[in-house]
């Protein structure tokens, strides 16, 4: 029988870094996204995981950046 594990998004975070233009990193987050691992018992070899990120809140800490990847030259 299947369990199912939703992820607690009020005590976890999506984070990301990125290399740009080969020189320095960048760092952001999504801040509205649900995840959800379908496993059977404790053997998760054959799990499943589905993810809904909302790419609407992506938050690089820099609002002209984060409005270029909210564009539709990324997302």
């Amino acid at each position: 029988m299947a369990t199912i594990w939703n992820l607690d998004s009020a005590h976890s975070e999506l984070e990301f870094k990125v290399k740009h233009m080969m020189i320095s990193n960048v760092k952001g987050l999504f801040q509205d996204f649900e995840i959800q691992l379908e496993g059977n018992g404790e053997d998760l070899t054959s799990a499943t995981i589905k993810a809904a990120i909302k790419t609407d809140s992506i938050n690089t800490k820099n609002e002209q950046r984060d409005q270029h990847l909210k564009s539709g030259d990324f997302f």
